[in-house]
């Protein structure tokens, strides 16, 4: 019981101690080579199902006027006094 005890005291402390490591969580710099995943522009991608954004894809002017619009709108002074 004792050693059992003692066992199960031993492995909380491995275990408490383990969250206590921390790795590097940046990526290693490689001159020349970007390592992330490349962007693409915004107006490339789809509008959501599900939202009010009605822009083409692939259209930069008509996400451009959907983002004013949308600014707009999130503006309360503008909104109210306008």
């Amino acid at each position: 019981m004792r050693a059992a005890l003692a066992l199960l005291t031993v492995l909380a402390l491995l275990f408490a101690v383990s969250g206590c490591g921390e790795r590097e969580q940046v990526a290693e710099f490689k001159r020349g080579k970007y390592q992330g995943k490349p962007d693409t522009p915004s107006w490339e991608n789809a509008p959501l199902s599900y939202g009010s954004e009605k822009w083409t894809k692939g259209d930069r002017t008509s996400w451009e006027n959907e983002i004013k619009t949308r600014q707009l709108a999130q503006h309360e002074y503008k909104r109210i006094y306008q």
